[in-house]
């Protein structure tokens, strides 16, 4: 399903992706090796047992990472001019291996642009739940989208 176009967005409008996905160790070690992060709770069993997690805790640069991409082919796939930023990231609880993860997200905000006028910008929350419905990742994002051709 393709992205939306910023003129057919509502502030309130909310996505349940059905993309879900269970993250396993693999996600974990390529992540913090493609990302140059030698953090000893990522990587060291060893090292995270003796943690009050007791077990590796996945990257959360893979926790964000997978939140915003399952959300792009319901949000800006075909439709993106450029992400402007994103805000407020906050990863309120763990992710561990073997943990399967959904995500939604909110429009909180809509604006026509003022330097394009063929575009417009959209601001969601992202969330990212757990399989027990535990919020493991939430953030605002904000994209420039282009308005629907002839509108």
């Amino acid at each position: 399903m393709p992205g939306r176009y910023f003129d057919e967005w509502t502030v309130g409008d909310t996505i349940a992706h059905a993309v879900t996905r269970t993250v396993t160790e693999t996600d974990n070690v390529l992540i913090s090796t493609l990302t140059h992060n030698p953090q000893p709770l990522h990587l060291d069993h060893e090292a995270a047992a003796k943690s009050e997690f007791g077990q590796p805790l996945v990257n959360s640069v893979f926790t964000f990472g997978l939140m915003i991409g399952v959300s792009v082919s319901d949000t800006t796939l075909g439709t993106l001019v450029a992400n402007l930023g994103y805000d407020q990231l906050t990863f309120p609880a763990p992710v561990f291996v073997g943990d399967t993860l959904r995500s939604e997200s909110v429009v909180t905000a809509l604006r026509p642009s003022k330097s394009r006028p063929d575009a417009g910008i959209v601001t969601w929350e992202h969330k990212s739940y757990n399989q027990h419905g535990k919020l493991v990742a939430r953030c605002l994002r904000t994209a420039l989208l282009a308005k629907k051709p002839g509108a």
